[in-house]
């Protein structure tokens, strides 16, 4: 016999608001031990130096995970100048310093560079694996290594405060794999200047937002109260942007056997209409409850991931 799980079978989404100088995983951990769930992960490591929406997957919700790497960001960062660093954030040494101060109008000109499909270099204390070794690790030793650049997407960006000329803080919204520390060194070097990240905040990942986030000491107040399902989000709650499909419960017993269903002609042409980006993934739904995700192909659904939820 295998050996039992430990904790509860929790199912949901936390729409964490992850406090500074707590670590993603730490932050898991602490999610995780609060419900005592079976199993746990998250979408999208946020940096200790950083704060705001980490979304923590709990049981089943840990299927959908997948499903949040296309997913838009929003964050508000503050670059303050005169002083880089090696990590491009307050916590790095210092390694160049300058008395330029660009003025707002110089900063707002110069973002329209970095809107669009742009090649950026990873920064140097990031965890992309070099040789099987994390780039922070290998910055920490002093290693001498090369990044190569990516391409990723900034879907804007603008200039939303100015509290003096040693401060300036922008809001971007992003595709996957955009680093803010890298945009803030390009920008500087773009500019002239010397600069690094001092504040970051991150304001939304897909559907989750600082509209439905909780934060630590709301969840632990949850518990404390036998109330801490309060505090979760559908496990569907990741997969807003993906059509669904309403199915009876012969066919929901069918996609939890991981076999096809067959579609009608006019669920398929409204499927198709609702499907972005040469996607073929679709939600199959038994009333409010999330059957299973699959592929739409020849006329029928294909199940590729099944969730056992009540």
């Amino acid at each position: 016999m295998g050996r039992r799980k430990r904790g509860l079978v929790v199912n949901g989404w936390v729409c964490l608001d992850k406090p500074c100088e707590l670590g993603s995983t730490d932050a898991v951990s602490r999610v995780r031990r609060l419900f005592d769930a079976q199993k746990a992960g998250h979408a999208g490591t946020l940096d200790p130096l950083a704060s705001g929406i980490l979304p923590i997957a709990l049981g089943e919700a840990t299927k959908t995970v997948p499903h949040l790497v296309e997913a838009e960001k929003v964050y508000r960062f503050t670059l303050n100048w005169g002083v880089s660093t090696d990590s491009v954030d307050r916590e790095g040494e210092i390694i160049g310093r300058s008395d330029v101060r660009p003025p707002v109008e110089a900063v707002r000109a110069a973002l329209p560079a970095f809107v669009g499909e742009i090649d950026q270099t990873p920064p140097r204390f990031s965890a992309i694996k070099v040789d099987g070794q994390r780039a922070y690790d290998l910055a920490r030793e002093g290693v001498d290594f090369e990044l190569e650049s990516r391409r990723v997407t900034i879907h804007s960006a603008e200039v939303t405060d100015a509290p003096d000329a040693d401060h300036i803080e922008l809001t971007i919204r992003t595709g996957k794999g955009v680093y803010v520390r890298s945009l803030a060194r390009d920008l500087a070097a773009m500019l002239g200047a010397e600069g690094h990240v001092s504040a970051l905040r991150r304001e939304r990942v897909g559907p989750f937002s600082l509209e439905n986030a909780v934060t630590l000491d709301f969840l632990t107040d949850l518990v404390h109260r036998d109330a801490a399902l309060e505090g979760l989000l559908p496990v569907a709650t990741a997969l807003d942007d993906i059509p669904e499909l309403a199915v009876t419960e012969q066919d929901a017993f069918s996609l939890r056997q991981g076999r096809p269903i067959v579609l009608l002609p006019r669920q398929v042409e409204t499927l198709k209409s609702r499907l972005r980006d040469g996607s073929r993934t679709v939600s199959a739904f038994q009333g409010q409850t999330l059957v299973a995700l699959g592929q739409l192909r020849a006329g029928r659904l294909e199940p590729d991931r099944v969730f056992n939820l009540s």
